[in-house]
């Protein structure tokens, strides 16, 4: 019987249930992704049911994210437990404060993911793992202390959606202005509870850390999982990073797909999400006309955070200023692609404009820390969701975009190519 990529890795992992599309399985997990505001209610879960046992040290990542360093007494507590936590269960894999970064991006870069695995985390964005083949899904606090116990997870086998991407990328036009596209056709409920299986001659052409942008917002459509099939360049990828522990599935010739959609993008623009949906994108000429002024630009998030997404940055604002009345924030996603930004000069260039760099943290996307907008603010960002509320009050407003467009809006103080 034919399947898909997802359903290979499904049953792969099976323990129990039933395989066929829409049936209930229950699935071991290859890694468990792990930060400081969903894991601890976790723990709090197990430490209540009197269960110490987790199933895997060695299968297990953490570091604090989202409010880094702590913003207050809160969220202080939060990274505490989690520390005490890795240091008294003995966890491998940490990336404490000072080594620490956005889990998504440090999970792909530090080599914790690759072609085959299962991972989940509590944590939506966990779909990101895709892009190198990975079935890789974000789960519930319940679930998350499930898994920490018994290394496995209960989900519905899902339908899978294929869209091939095709035509030719032009000069200026990024992966982040295909996927907006891509979100602005299907709406934010176009594949909810599905997979989406991204392939053509688009995805093959771009590297991995460009396509991460696709598997990262598929998420912003309702899917489960953005996943990429894995190709040399995955390979290449994941043993550069020291994987060797991975086994390559594809979806049979004649599986079954829900739908096939085929999206060229050889006319493509780039792309500006407008308040306060993702799928409410707008061509870059229609904004312009818009004359949107702006009062924040900002780089980073598990989207756009990586050291190519700075360069393109740093190529904009080389010998510029950031506009007057204009804040422009800079996160690197990671430790160590903020410490290779700062060797290749980037950060002189961000901060000679203008620019403010931050140590990595997921605080200010999700409206919590470090980059909070107030009442009226508008901002461009590089980040994957602009709801109501989404960088700090529910009076501002966010518009997302390409690094380029957030750069060079910041300088015009308007948003603009």
């Amino acid at each position: 019987m034919s399947q898909t990529l997802v359903e290979k890795i499904i049953a792969k992992n099976l323990v129990s249930g039933d395989l066929q599309e829409g049936g209930f399985v229950k699935i071991k997990i290859d890694r468990l992704l792990c930060h400081e505001v969903t894991t601890p209610p976790a723990l709090e879960m197990l430490e209540k049911s009197g269960i110490t046992k987790i199933f895997d040290v060695n299968k297990i990542v953490v570091t604090p994210d989202h409010f880094v360093p702590a913003k207050d007494e809160k969220s202080a507590a939060l990274a505490k437990k989690l520390d005490s936590w890795v240091r008294s269960a003995g966890i491998k894999n940490y990336y404490p404060i000072g080594r620490h970064g956005v889990c998504h991006t440090i999970f792909l870069e530090q080599g914790h993911i690759g072609p085959g695995m299962v991972a989940i985390a509590g944590d939506s964005h966990t779909c990101t793992h895709g892009v190198v083949g990975a079935f890789s899904f974000g789960v519930g606090t319940t679930d998350v202390a499930a898994a920490i116990a018994t290394g496995e997870v209960w989900l519905e086998v899902p339908r899978t959606i294929r869209i091939n991407l095709v035509g030719k990328l032009q000069p200026g036009v990024f992966a982040k202005d295909a996927m907006l596209e891509v979100i602005r056709q299907l709406g934010v409920d176009g594949a909810t509870n599905r997979v989406i299986e991204f392939g053509g001659e688009v995805i093959d052409l771009l590297e991995v850390e460009d396509r991460v942008v696709f598997s990262n917002m598929a998420v912003e459509v309702g899917a489960t999982c953005g996943i990429i099939p894995p190709d040399e360049k995955t390979i290449h990828y994941v043993e550069e990073r020291g994987l060797k522990d991975y086994e390559v599935f594809k979806s049979d010739d004649d599986a079954k797909f829900e739908k096939t959609i085929e999206i060229d993008v050889s006319a493509l623009e780039p792309m500006v999400a407008y308040p306060h949906l993702p799928s409410n994108s707008k061509p870059i000429s229609v904004a312009k006309n818009d004359k949107i002024k702006i009062d924040q630009a900002y780089l980073g998030s598990c989207t756009n955070g990586r050291i190519q997404d700075l360069r393109e940055a740093a190529a904009v604002l080389k010998n510029k200023k950031i506009a007057e009345g204009v804040r422009m924030i800079v996160v690197p996603a990671t430790t160590d692609i903020w410490n290779q930004a700062e060797a290749e000069g980037l950060f002189k260039i961000f901060t000679a404009a203008g620019a403010t760099v931050s140590t990595p943290t997921c605080g200010a996307c999700l409206g919590g820390h470090m980059g909070v907008l107030a009442a009226g603010e508008r901002a461009i960002a590089s980040t994957n969701r602009n709801f109501v509320g989404r960088m700090g009050s529910k009076e501002s407003e966010v518009y997302l975009a390409s690094p380029r467009i957030v750069a060079t809006s910041a300088v015009v103080g308007i948003i603009s190519d």
